[in-house]
């Protein structure tokens, strides 16, 4: 007889690691979406008011006399966004020791073209706003929103082929490492040493842990929750402490997958010696001989990649849905829209994040293959790379983070950024998408 049959199908479905990345980034675009359409519409209805109280209603911790106090919103961007760059963390570590950047030869491309895609937009921004009150934002357009524009190629399904797909999120990867280290070195105003020693402390401890073998995730959490708290009070921002915790986390097997085969086999073999119970019940010994082979498979496997299999769905329905919900609500009076579009920052990041991301990406790409530096992605063209430096002008949640960072002390610059941000990833987004469905020709 047959059991649990509605699930038989799923049990079959192997998907690999890369291929739970997609599924997740995409999940992340469609959640995106919907919650920027939700943000848009409540900041700009009857409820207006009460959108924006919620997220400014202060949420503090107390024991004793020590008091920690944010609002919802500094708690969602400080605090739930440290996971978020934890995610990022992880999957920088992944793509540099198991990924498409660990073969140098197949990297350089996604890599110069990340590099081109950074420094051009903000030069463009730069241009509008060099000698402005927006100077400070110009590593807005630097980012790209992984989740979007590999959603828009998922989307397209066969009509590109899945190398496109590697190079994007190879070249998305480098950008978030570029993003991070802006962010770290550029958008930080005060810092305190004392905490920041104690960060770098835990930091220390963390990688002494990975060191000495320790697997069990939960001493990385501990310290790295110290870590996060002495971020936060150092100045420096506090999702830093994402990814520098994401680089501490084994990516090394406890047990040698050699073995792995041959005593998994036994213990099955063991457990299959059982006769079966009434009722479908398992014998005890049966129930303690899947406990070890879960043991087995847990040391076969990484922390790095359970915690990037575990936590992207968290994130992927939770975490940046919130953020997009608490960040992409801004209030437009519509007829003056289009001056807000013209404002030197507004146009500096559509400029930049549209012309600066297809200079960049499509300029640099073009160029370091025709000098032999890197290699066009197997079964692509160079119109489908045209296709995707669109896509990598979507720069929604990274951009949106910068833009907070740049321009705390002024309400009205954010709201000039955020529009520039929405205007120019919808833009970017739908061009390259119809680029790539109608004119771009895969290679047959």
């Amino acid at each position: 007889m047959k059991i649990y049959s509605p699930w038989e199908k799923a049990f079959r479905r192997i998907a690999t690691p890369f291929e739970h990345f997609i599924h997740a980034q995409t999940t992340t675009g469609l959640m995106l979406v919907f919650m920027t359409v939700l943000a848009l519409v409540l900041a700009n209805s009857p409820f207006a008011e009460s959108y924006l109280h919620f997220f400014h209603v202060n949420i503090d911790f107390n024991v004793g006399s020590w008091a920690l106090s944010h609002s919802l919103h500094h708690w969602i961007n400080d605090g739930l966004m440290a996971v978020f760059f934890f995610i990022i963390g992880l999957e920088i570590k992944r793509e540099i020791t198991a990924g498409e950047l660990s073969n140098l030869k197949i990297a350089m491309l996604p890599i110069i073209a990340a590099i081109g895609g950074m420094v051009f937009p903000a030069m463009i921004y730069l241009y509008f706003n060099a000698n402005g009150v927006g100077a400070n934002g110009w590593g807005i357009p630097m980012a790209t929103d992984i989740a979007f524009a590999i959603t828009a190629l998922v989307l397209l399904g066969k009509r590109v082929p899945t190398t496109l797909v590697t190079f994007l999120v190879a070249l998305a990867i480098v950008d978030d490492l570029g993003a991070v280290l802006v962010i770290a070195l550029f958008y930080t105003e005060t810092i305190n040493m004392l905490p920041l020693g104690l960060a770098g402390g835990m930091f220390l401890l963390m990688i002494a842990l990975n060191r000495f073998g320790i697997h069990s995730i939960l001493p990385y959490f501990i310290v790295g929750l110290f870590m996060w708290f002495f971020m936060l009070e150092s100045g420096v921002h506090a999702t830093i402490a994402g990814v520098l915790a994401a680089l501490t986390i084994p990516s090394k097997p406890k047990r040698a997958p050699a073995s792995f085969s041959e005593d998994t086999i036994k213990l099955v073999k063991e457990y299959e010696s059982y006769p079966a119970q009434d009722n479908y019940m398992m014998h005890e010994k049966q129930k303690a001989l899947l406990l070890n082979i879960k043991d087995k498979i847990d040391a076969v496997g990484t922390p790095a990649a359970r915690l990037e299999h575990s936590l992207h769905l968290p994130v992927a329905l939770i975490i940046i849905p919130l953020f997009a919900l608490a960040n992409a609500g801004i209030s437009v009076d519509f007829s003056s829209i289009g001056d807000i579009i013209f404002e030197p920052v507004s146009l500096g990041i559509i400029t930049g994040l549209v012309f600066g991301k297809v200079i960049g990406i499509f300029g640099l790409s073009w160029l370091a293959i025709k000098l032999k530096i890197a290699q066009l992605p197997k079964g692509s063209t160079m119109n489908q790379i045209f296709g995707v430096s669109f896509l990598g002008g979507i720069g929604f949640t990274m951009s949106i983070f910068v833009a907070d960072l740049a321009f705390i002390t002024s309400p009205e610059l954010i709201l000039q950024a955020k529009v520039g941000i929405l205007c120019a990833s919808l833009f970017a987004g739908l061009f390259g998408f119809f680029w790539l469905k109608y004119i771009a020709k895969k290679v047959s």
